[in-house]
C-alpha cells in the first residue's frame, strides 16, 4: 500500500480518521497499558481483561499495520512476543490523559 492509498483510504474528516485507526475500545485500552511501556502478549491481556484473545491478536495486528506500535518477536522456546508503541503511537499520549481527565470529571460531578 503507498502512502497515497492510504491516504485516500482515510475519511476527510481529521476526527474521523482518528476514530477510524483508535475508536476501538480494546485499542485505546491496548495503547493506555502501552503508554506505560513494553508488554507481552499475556500482560497485555491480563490488563485489559475481558478481551479474547482472538479480538486482541486482530486490534494488535491493525494497530501495527497503521504503524501505531511494533511487534518483536524473540528466537526462544517458548517463543516471546513482546509489543511497543511506536513514535507515533506515543503521539497519542495527550489524547488518552484528556479522555482520562474527562472521564475523572464525569465520575466526580455524577
Amino acid at each position: 500500500m503507498t502512502c497515497e492509498t492510504a491516504t485516500k483510504e482515510l475519511p476527510a474528516c481529521p476526527v474521523e480518521t482518528t476514530l477510524t485507526l483508535i475508536g476501538d475500545k480494546w485499542k485505546v485500552l491496548i495503547l493506555r497499558d502501552l503508554l506505560k511501556g513494553t508488554k507481552r502478549f499475556g500482560e497485555l491481556k491480563k490488563s485489559i481483561g475481558n478481551v479474547s484473545q482472538k479480538v486482541l491478536t486482530a486490534q494488535l495486528r491493525a494497530m501495527e499495520a497503521s504503524g501505531l506500535l511494533t511487534r518483536t518477536v524473540y528466537a526462544e522456546v517458548p517463543p516471546r512476543v513482546e509489543y511497543t508503541l511506536t513514535e507515533l503511537g506515543h503521539s497519542l499520549h495527550p489524547i488518552l490523559e484528556a479522555m482520562q481527565d474527562w472521564g475523572e470529571n464525569y465520575k466526580a460531578s455524577h
